[in-house]
Order: structure tokens, then C-alpha cells, then sequence
């Protein structure tokens, strides 16, 4: 089971792939032998709409992946509600970005991750800097994997906990 872990995390530093649309950049994960070309060279990512993905709209950056741990960060500015607060649904997509990098982190390369349910509890509101969300497994199994994603503020105050469940697939053949 180590050896096998250690081999994910291997392909998942090798197999990171930055892109640069507009003034951004995104992180995307993917096994360059195993896509197809016409993909630009990522497993079923469509590469000319990465300025309408909503992790690019949000701003939020990956700063840290591995199997055991996601983490990334999220401007309030520009993610709030008519209160002036961070909006609750900027913090479910956060969550749900980072469980679902850990569940593919987790599902290795041959299968691939679906969220099947995000759950949220907003605790305190966000008004500015940035939130950090922490992203850790609390089951990872052959068909369903389960992350706790805790959102903090600067000052380290937890500003939401989410739980994901991801349904893992045997990979779908390339379409072409």
C-alpha cells in the first residue's frame, strides 16, 4: 500500500502541467501518455475554455497537492454577497475544487473522481485578504472517497468545514 501511494505521488509531481490563459495561472493534473493529443495533452480537459472554468473566475490557486493533503487559497474581493461578506457558495466551490484534486490524487491513473455529495457549514464571515482551504481524506476506498475541507481566514479562524464524497470510475476510452 506505501509503494503504491509513493507511485501516485511520483506521477503526480511529474504530471503537473501549468497553463497560462489572459494574466492567469491554472494548474491542471494529467497523465500526458495516457490522453489523446487533440486533448492538448490533458485527459478530457477542454483547454479553450479554461477562462470560463469557475476556479479561474474565483482566483483560486493550488498551492500544495498530494494524496494525504490539498491546499489552496481564494481572494474574498470579488467572491462576495449583496452583505459585503464571502459568499457561501465562493467557499463550496473552494471546497469541492480542492476534494476533487484529492480524490483524483487518490484514484490513480487509470480511473478518474465525480463529487456525489458536498456538504457545507459556514461558520464565521470572511469580509477580506484571502481564505485558505485545507483538504485531507478521511476515507479513500476503490469506489468512494470522503475529504474533509476546512476554509480558514488569515487569522487562522475557521470560516467553513465541507465534507466530499467522490465516486471513483474506471477511466471512460478516449472519444475520437
Amino acid at each position: 500500500m506505501v509503494r503504491q501511494d509513493m507511485a501516485r505521488q511520483d506521477m503526480v509531481r511529474q504530471d503537473v502541467v501549468r497553463l497560462t490563459s489572459s494574466d492567469r495561472t491554472v494548474t491542471v493534473f494529467g497523465d500526458p501518455q495516457q490522453v489523446p493529443p487533440e486533448s492538448g495533452g490533458l485527459y478530457g480537459v477542454r483547454m479553450d475554455l479554461v477562462d470560463e472554468w469557475l476556479t479561474t473566475k474565483l482566483g483560486i490557486v493550488v498551492t500544495e497537492w498530494d494524496p494525504n493533503r490539498v491546499v489552496g487559497t481564494m481572494p474574498v474581493k470579488g467572491n462576495i454577497q449583496a452583505y459585503g461578506l464571502l459568499h457561501g457558495g465562493a467557499s463550496a466551490t473552494l471546497a469541492e475544487s480542492l476534494g476533487s484534486i484529492g480524490a483524483a490524487l487518490n484514484a490513480g491513473p487509470d480511473r478518474i473522481s465525480v463529487g456525489v455529495e458536498l456538504s457545507c457549514t459556514h461558520h464565521r464571515a470572511a469580509t477580506t485578504g484571502l481564505v485558505t482551504g485545507v483538504c485531507v481524506p478521511l476515507h479513500v476506498g476503490r469506489s468512494i472517497s470522503t475529504f474533509e475541507i476546512v476554509v480558514s481566514d488569515e487569522d487562522g479562524r475557521r470560516v467553513c468545514t465541507s465534507r466530499l464524497t467522490c465516486m471513483n470510475r474506471d477511466r471512460p476510452p478516449a472519444v475520437g
